[in-house]
């Protein structure tokens, strides 16, 4: 039987699930402005309060159909508040649960302990109470925070959510055994070895949650970064295979302008004449006009060009080259390669008279300014932190705008994207850097 002597007040129970709640969801995207959070979230806490408090002294058998209930209040407000997908709001819940168990324990503990050495004080409580509380709030911030990657939030699977939520329940269980079945191998007998048993074990079982957690999300950045690296060195193979045409087409070029020359100093028809003069018309449409001031990005842009010319593609640019000669060649072919073929992709699925494309590169104020717009009409879903790929294979795609990011944020820079009149444009600042990083 569980005695007054050794159980959490209730209210100190509610008000440590709402905490935990609040920590991990201010950590999380929002799906409401901070004013609606805030009173959302204090109304959850009251209702929280009210649950626990109104209910504190039934019968055993109906305190898991309650904490069911706390449960579910809990599960509401990472609803309500986060912009997450379902299931990881299931995660959280458990997650939050768990650790408000910890959190609650680990205050009464210590409470009981000085309640007995010291004395029976409201105020004494109180000040363990908000001492103890505040600085698991904050710690557990930390760790919420420091666990988050920059640039996305994890999907939990079916398999680990089932995984998590027997973890959670198996540590529940085992830590209130001693206050349910008092008679049980594993159940203490006395006072501090309950509580013992209780908060380490709500520790341990934190503590597996959090270890677990960290090495999914490790593992997730690992396949992400192997698949913007697959990107990556797919648009400098591209840059690559595409220049050792030019190069060929360049001396083709020349020597036919020499056969030219010859054909027309031994051959005098009219017929031939015309042949000839069709013949040099078309080789212009090979000759590099494309001059922006860095090699690499000249031929990266023709290639592009070719592309534009084939889907009736308007391409325009302004673009000042010579400030790109800090970055690294494969870092140019990435960024440009990448932006362009996905304005690509989606000005192609258009009408022919809306497909634009146009580029801005300029240095302002020691910063690398780099624009890339196209015209736009559907609505673009944005999903942790990213645009959602088009395509039909998801998993597969959506790393570019990833890849380009990575590279800006090695350059110490920053990319922003959105759409405005009907205009979707990608911006990056990047700080001009004085050395070469080739």
């Amino acid at each position: 039987m569980i005695t007054e002597t050794i159980n959490i007040p209730r209210i100190y129970t509610a008000i440590a699930e709402w905490m935990a709640c609040l920590a991990i969801g201010i950590t999380l995207p929002k799906k409401v402005s901070n004013i609606k959070f805030a009173m959302i979230s204090i109304f959850i806490l009251v209702l929280q309060c009210v649950l626990l408090e109104v209910t504190e002294n039934i019968s055993i058998y109906l305190w898991i159909p309650i904490m069911v209930l706390a449960v579910l209040l809990m599960y509401i407000f990472f609803y309500l508040l986060c912009d997450i997908p379902r299931k990881n709001n299931l995660y959280y819940t458990g997650k939050a649960f768990l650790t408000a168990e910890f959190i609650a324990s680990l205050e009464w503990q210590i409470a009981y302990f000085f309640d007995n050495n010291v004395s029976r004080n409201l105020i004494w409580h109180i000040a363990i109470l908000v001492i103890i509380y505040s600085a698991m709030f904050f710690l557990l911030v930390y760790l919420e925070k420091k666990m988050r990657t920059s640039y996305f939030v994890y999907e939990i699977s079916i398999k680990e959510l089932i995984s998590i939520s027997l973890i959670v329940i198996a540590i529940f269980a085992f830590s209130n055994l001693s206050f349910i079945i008092p008679n049980t191998p594993f159940s203490g007998s006395e006072v501090m070895n309950i509580f013992n048993v209780r908060t380490l074990v709500d520790f341990g079982g934190v503590a597996i949650l959090y270890a677990y957690q960290s090495r999914v999300f490790e593992l997730q950045v690992e396949k992400e970064l192997v698949s913007i690296n697959k990107v990556l060195q797919s648009q400098y193979d591209n840059y690559r295979n595409y220049s050792e045409s030019i190069d060929l087409i360049n001396l083709k070029y020349h020597d036919l302008k020499h056969q030219i020359a010859g054909l027309r100093a031994e051959m005098s028809q009219e017929k031939r004449e015309k042949w000839i003069d069709s013949m040099e018309k078309e080789l212009q449409g090979f000759q590099p006009e494309i001059q922006t001031g860095n090699y690499i990005l000249d031929r990266l842009i023709l290639s592009k060009l070719n592309i534009c010319n084939n889907q009736k593609i308007k391409f325009t640019c302004v673009v000042d080259g010579k400030q790109l000669s800090f970055m690294n060649v494969a870092d140019i072919c990435n960024i440009f390669g990448n932006a362009l073929d996905n304005a690509i992709e989606n000005v192609s699925l258009i009408e022919e008279e809306k497909r634009i494309i146009h580029m801005q590169v300029f240095a302002q104020s020691a910063l690398l300014y780099i624009s890339i717009s196209n015209y736009c009409e559907h609505e673009i879903k944005v999903k942790n932190g990213f645009p959602i790929s088009r395509k039909v294979d998801k998993v597969n795609h959506g790393f570019g705008m990833k890849s380009i990011n990575y590279i800006v944020n090695k350059y110490n820079g920053n990319m922003s994207f959105g759409v405005e009149k009907d205009m979707f444009e990608i911006k990056m600042l990047i700080p001009i850097q004085q050395t070469s990083e080739k």
